[in-house]
């Protein structure tokens, strides 16, 4: 049987298995589909209103909501990267994938993933300036700081994970199968031999655009907090308005990522229930829950967002 492995890329396909990685797809796929249809429309819908309001008015190009925008349009992607291909599978007899097309797959999903965390430490360095140092933060958050913000947070982790993939597409697999529903870190299990070079590349990645920024965001939040400690209770109030759903977003992106590393890495088994319900938030979580935090807890988007659909509403109704 290990002869059968031995095959070109052009021949290889990988198969998925289920959604917990027991129960096949088409026993549920009726089920799947619609729920994850629908859910992708909401990701789509959402996250774009949420960048036309930022993008249309004035008052809100500012670096804070500057950064909210890239950080919608980021899960979009991320999304689109997925959600199709998994459509796709629910209503296919075979779950399969092409090598080159799982690579690109899995390029994306941590190109994005990494961006989003450097894109959150942008907005906290964002915030410590205004809330820190507020006489200064037109000097030092300008349109071209902004930018720099923003090339650094797509363009670093696309060039560092293209290396990776690049290692990743190059090495001999022995095994064909996935027990997953989108091509992550698991892909290393189908090498025939572990790779140093990708294990100390990858390594230094998730320090350089995964463990750094969230320090980074930490140490930032945590000087932020002092400052507001010693100061009057507007102050705070502002902190609290603009960091909390930072801080939200944060916390649960760090857990998922965590999880992935760790399963993978150390080769952990976890429970079936357990495999599910991580794989559908990193898949869907982030990106449908964005727009709710930002859109509900930041007050001149959520004022935005109240005008637009009260005026659909007057328009409806004449």
């Amino acid at each position: 049987m290990e002869e059968d492995f031995n095959i070109t890329y052009e021949q290889l396909n990988i198969t998925y298995i289920s959604l917990d990685g027991h129960v096949e797809i088409q026993k549920y796929r009726y089920l799947y589909f619609p729920i994850v249809f629908i859910m992708y429309i909401l990701i789509i819908c959402s996250n774009s209103t949420i960048v036309y309001l930022i993008w249309k008015h004035q008052d809100l190009h500012e670096p804070m909501y500057i950064f909210i925008a890239a950080l919608l349009l980021n899960s979009v992607f991320f999304s689109t990267n997925i959600c199709p291909k998994l459509l796709i599978d629910f209503l296919s007899e075979k779950q399969i994938i092409s090598y080159q097309e799982c690579i690109v797959q899995y390029y994306m999903i941590y190109t994005l993933g990494s961006s989003e965390l450097l894109l959150l430490a942008a907005m906290a360095y964002d915030r410590y300036v205004a809330i820190c140092k507020p006489l200064q933060y037109s000097s030092i958050m300008t349109k071209r700081t902004v930018s720099i913000f923003l090339a650094l947070a797509w363009l670093l982790p696309a060039c560092q994970f293209a290396g990776l993939a690049t290692l990743s597409f190059n090495q001999k697999l022995c095994s064909i199968n996935l027990k997953v529903i989108f091509c992550n870190n698991t892909i290393y299990k189908l090498f025939c031999v572990a790779s140093t070079a990708i294990s100390l590349f990858g390594v230094f990645i998730l320090l350089n655009v995964n463990i750094f920024p969230v320090i980074f965001v930490v140490s930032s939040y945590i000087r932020i907090l002092i400052i507001c400690y010693n100061s009057g209770v507007e102050v705070r109030k502002k902190a609290a308005q603009t960091c909390l759903p930072h801080l939200l977003v944060l916390i649960n992106y760090t857990f998922l990522g965590a999880y992935d590393v760790i399963t993978v890495r150390l080769d952990l088994n976890f429970s079936k229930i357990a495999h599910f319900i991580i794989a559908l938030q990193l898949v869907l979580y982030n990106p449908l829950f964005n727009p709710i935090i930002y859109g509900l807890k930041m007050k001149e988007i959520s004022k935005h967002l109240k005008r637009l659909f009260g005026q659909e509403q007057l328009i409806t109704n004449n």
